[in-house]
């Protein structure tokens, strides 16, 4: 296990969280591999760029912010993939992140590949 690799993806996933709390959708649209997958129960799944913008634009835009990780485990999978699960809370309700798949691209860039996470209480 090589814990910069896991520090590395942690960083990523800790900037997409500040960015989300900024508003800043394009920046967090961005962080997703062009044919990322999201799972989000109970709302369904959405696969690709434009499906996981149309989850995340009116989602931020309608107000969703002060996002918050507790109790972050990270699991390495090989050189360029981490994964991560966490609680999650915010402003407008929380939940439980089983699966964010980190993969570190050629540029050395951390995007997401896979997001997998639960809503279990609504505000």
């Amino acid at each position: 296990m090589n814990h910069s690799i896991l520090l590395e993806a942690l960083k990523a996933s800790q900037n997409w969280v500040k960015h989300f709390n900024k508003g800043d959708v394009d920046y967090c649209v961005a962080g997703y591999l062009h044919d990322a997958e999201v799972k989000v129960k109970p709302l369904g799944d959405f696969s690709g760029a434009k499906s996981v913008d149309g989850l995340w634009r009116p989602f931020i835009e309608s107000g969703a912010s002060n996002l918050e990780y507790s109790e972050i485990w990270l699991k390495q999978q090989d050189k360029q993939t981490v994964q991560l699960g966490a609680n999650w809370s915010m402003n407008i309700g929380r939940g439980v992140i089983t699966l964010e798949e980190w993969v570190k691209q050629p540029d050395g860039v951390w995007k997401l590949a896979r997001d997998q996470f639960e809503i279990t209480e609504q505000f």
